[in-house]
């Protein structure tokens, strides 16, 4: 093989082990934005539970105010 062709092969590995980390770093970030996402969404409801279970609480003790009144 003559120093050009050796030269070409060295530059074609170079840059094809570069599109595999951009690859896999763009696979990472990814990963982490649904990670994150799922985390922001599970914190949604469990706001909404808590919400829920308030108002449940709430309706419950005007229904025995009620009926402690008649």
């Amino acid at each position: 093989m003559n120093r050009y062709a050796r030269l070409i092969c060295i530059f074609s590995a170079i840059a094809l082990s570069a599109c595999g980390v951009e690859t896999a770093s763009t696979a990472a970030a990814g990963a982490a934005l649904k990670k994150q996402e799922l985390e922001q969404g599970r914190q949604t409801m469990d706001r909404a539970e808590q919400k829920i279970g308030e108002a449940t609480a709430r309706m419950q003790e005007r229904a025995q105010a009620d009926r402690e009144e008649h």
